[in-house]
């Protein structure tokens, strides 16, 4: 047994307050700490509503007042921190890269980047850093973001409760989905990048061809 399953085994023996305490928590945590399981723990918390152990508006919101303010907590840490602090470290999880990435994108896309932000996987915490290092409007982000982390846990918590009350069973199809979803995910800014890349070729060329 993996440590993700004893620690879910024993998360079923508490009292119903302290889970969902625990799943807000570990939503929280998720977002500040990307290794950490976040969604797997909050697929946990449907699985218990289906086996009506948890009801459905507490897994809800405390999961997503968590991811709203491990969301919030990162931008407010960007903004405080600036962005010569992480370009100059270069964290693991939070690659010099990924920050200068993230900061062309909200130049481009703005506030739309928040409110998709929970649907852009390995991403999530390094948008958090880069709104708060951009200045963007507090409050338009937090209005955003939690409008992004609500449809997401309601979607995951809805999707995890349909399955029923195996939990093998909701664990596993749910891996499955999230598996194939990332994939998607991947492939299509693979796509966008590609795209991006041939444009630029496209116009380089013709520019020369051009000047000659």
């Amino acid at each position: 047994m993996s440590h993700l399953d004893s620690f879910l085994d024993f998360l079923n023996t508490l009292p119903d307050y302290l889970i969902y305490l625990i799943l807000g928590i570990s939503a929280f945590v998720e977002n500040v700490f990307p290794p950490i399981p976040g969604d797997t723990i909050i697929a946990f918390g449907a699985f218990l509503v289906g086996t009506q152990r948890l009801h459905f508006p507490g897994v809800y919101f405390s999961t997503t007042l968590g991811s709203l303010a491990g969301f919030m907590f990162l931008f407010w840490v960007g903004g405080y921190l600036g962005r010569r602090f992480f370009i100059e470290r270069d964290f693991r999880f939070f690659k010099a890269q990924d920050i200068i990435r993230a900061q062309d994108w909200f130049r481009k896309y703005g506030y739309l980047l928040i409110l998709l932000n929970r649907f852009l996987p390995g991403v999530r915490s390094v948008i958090s850093i880069a709104g708060g290092i951009s200045r963007l409007s507090a409050l338009r982000v937090t209005f955003f973001a939690l409008l992004s982390c609500a449809v997401w846990n309601l979607i995951w918590i809805s999707f995890g409760f349909m399955l029923g009350s195996n939990w093998d069973t909701v664990r596993g199809r749910m891996d499955y989905l999230m598996a194939r979803y990332n994939l998607g995910i991947f492939i299509f800014f693979g796509l966008l990048i590609l795209l991006f890349l041939l444009r630029r070729f496209v116009k380089r060329f013709h520019q020369r061809t051009t000047d000659n």
